[in-house]
């Protein structure tokens, strides 16, 4: 079973080639059928639809990880935060982490609902430039549990993007569950058709999130998604009292950083722990305007220009070839 299940990996032709789904690897894989769906090829109607309700859409960032717990919700409520502290950007925040949208308590927006016109569904606004969109808001108490297969989960994603009233946007942060399975193939599939500048993966130090992150990587460039970065979360901890750093999760294989020497991928930066994130995010505040001198939240700052540079970078490229 071992060896089959190798070969099987290996072997995978990746969601963009025409054997998606057909070939004799993808004998057994869950996502056949919406890969085989895929490699049929897009509804020229449905595209159209997406580009027209995206086309504003200045930049578009996947948050990803192989694991949970990793803090890549919490770093998705802080980028767009810090995004949108530039008064001058407008910033859209959608999670679609369906069976466990965090991003409403992390917002302060828990208890909102959306409201519909006849542009469609309107995000719940933090700020004026600060837009939000999750499953989180459909649901009728926080405690609901979403249990639903994967066809209802892509129906949910795709309604997300064609139907929500996004407007002009510089950038379009989206918050996805972990791992490389059917919420991903689909967002990934349904943003191919009209523009996405890529992915930053989050991890924790520890190899046993280091091995999932290999995995991430892995499966976006099977699907051909460009990687932004890694983030190394819980990168240390340094005492507010005494200012010495301790290691609560070693890194026993090097951590994040050799493992991104070894991919050839980029280490967007390290991001201590620090207290006050999780109590910032229970208040559904912003940490990084609440602790603005944190050696977090300079990580953060750090980070989040590194991105914004990749982004512009990435569209002067995108308009040479056009």
């Amino acid at each position: 079973l071992a060896a089959q299940l190798s070969l099987s990996l290996a072997e995978c032709p990746g969601t963009g080639s025409a054997q998606a789904g057909r070939a004799a690897a993808c004998q057994g894989c869950p996502n056949q059928g919406l890969c085989a769906a895929g490699a049929a090829g897009p509804d020229p109607a449905e595209v159209a639809e997406l580009r027209a309700r995206l086309r504003a859409v200045r930049h578009t960032v996947l948050v990803l990880s192989g694991k949970g717990g990793v803090g890549k919700s919490t770093f998705s409520a802080l980028l767009a935060h810090g995004l949108a502290a530039d008064e001058t950007k407008q910033v859209a925040l959608l999670d679609i982490d369906i069976c466990g949208p965090s991003i409403p308590k992390m917002m302060g927006l828990e208890g909102e609902q959306v409201h519909q016109s006849g542009s469609g569904w309107s995000p719940v606004y933090v700020e004026e430039n600060l837009g939000v969109m999750s499953v989180g808001f459909l649901l009728s108490s926080p405690d609901d549990a979403v249990i639903w297969r994967g066809p209802k989960k892509n129906g949910l994603i795709k309604q997300f993007l064609r139907d929500v009233d996004w407007g002009e946007v510089d950038y379009l942060i989206v918050d996805t569950p972990p791992g490389t399975s059917d919420e991903h193939l689909s967002i990934v599939q349904y943003l191919s058709a009209t523009h996405i500048d890529g992915a930053v993966i989050v991890t924790t130090p520890q190899e046993v999130s280091l091995q999932d992150v290999r995995k991430e990587i892995n499966f976006c460039r099977k699907v051909k998604l460009p990687i932004i970065g890694v983030v190394e979360n819980m990168s240390g901890f340094v005492c507010p009292k005494c200012k010495n750093e301790s290691q609560i999760f070693p890194p026993t294989t090097g951590g994040a950083e050799k493992m991104c020497q070894n991919l050839s991928v980029s280490l967007l930066g390290k991001v201590p722990l620090d207290p006050q994130i999780g109590k910032s995010c229970d208040r559904g505040q912003s940490f990084l305007a609440e602790a603005p001198e944190s050696p977090a939240t300079l990580s953060y700052r750090n980070i989040i220009q590194r991105i914004q540079e990749y982004c512009e970078q990435h569209h002067l490229q995108e308009e040479k070839i056009m």
